[in-house]
């Protein structure tokens, strides 16, 4: 069966590869600010993190759905959307893109634990079917380092690695010796939970091994 990964993330189509799965990939075309905006004015509130990011997935997959509709009107398998976002403290930390940010954000994680949110939205689309979701939200609790030294912090940041990932850090790459912890499915951390895809994809009738095209 094919699967369509809504994504441009390196994290989630490296999850997918090491999965068993070489998944196509198309790019969504969605504002997310403004998806967001839009929402929260209307619903006169701000989303919870798990709300956040389980619309943006949903909203990523629905774009590519209509897309793939036009454009491979043959097309038979799912399509799979993601959104994260990482939560410490009340606060939510999105990409900190700039050196001095992301410096700030270690400084205030370290010793702390915080909640990444991972939002899956994943679509079966069937010629002659209308196509049919499942979505689920996975989370996973991270704990940091307390005696990573403002040195690491400096050199870390130093690499650009954490300045354009959620919350500044990584658990599969650089940025793993800095954690001490992780709650939940580790993969949820990476880019999206492997665990609750398969289920996902299960609940639409797909059964996980028969997705595997890289064993």
């Amino acid at each position: 069966m094919r699967l369509l990964l809504a994504s441009t993330s390196p994290a989630r189509l490296m999850l997918l590869r090491q999965a068993g799965i070489e998944p196509e990939t198309s790019s969504p075309e969605v504002d997310e600010e403004a998806v967001i905006a839009a929402v929260e004015a209307a619903e006169e509130r701000t989303l919870a993190p798990a709300e956040h990011v389980l619309l943006l997935a949903r909203r990523k997959a629905a774009d590519v759905v209509a897309r793939v509709s036009d454009s491979d009107p043959g097309f038979d398998g799912l399509i799979v959307g993601g959104d994260s976002m990482f939560e410490i403290n009340g606060e939510v930390l999105g990409k900190p893109h700039l050196p001095e940010i992301a410096t700030a954000r270690w400084h205030q994680m370290r010793g702390q634990t915080g909640v990444l949110h991972s939002g899956h939205a994943v679509v079966r689309v069937e010629p002659g079917h209308p196509p049919r979701e499942a979505h689920a939200v996975a989370e996973a609790a991270v704990t940091f380092a307390v005696d990573v030294t403002d040195s690491e912090i400096d050199a870390y940041v130093a690499t650009g690695e954490p300045l354009a990932v959620a919350g500044a850090f990584t658990v599969d790459s650089l940025g793993g010796p800095f954690i001490d912890r992780v709650e939940g499915d580790p993969s949820t951390v990476v880019g999206m939970s492997l665990s609750t895809l398969r289920r996902l994809c299960r609940e639409l009738g797909a059964d996980w091994p028969s997705l595997w095209n890289r064993i």
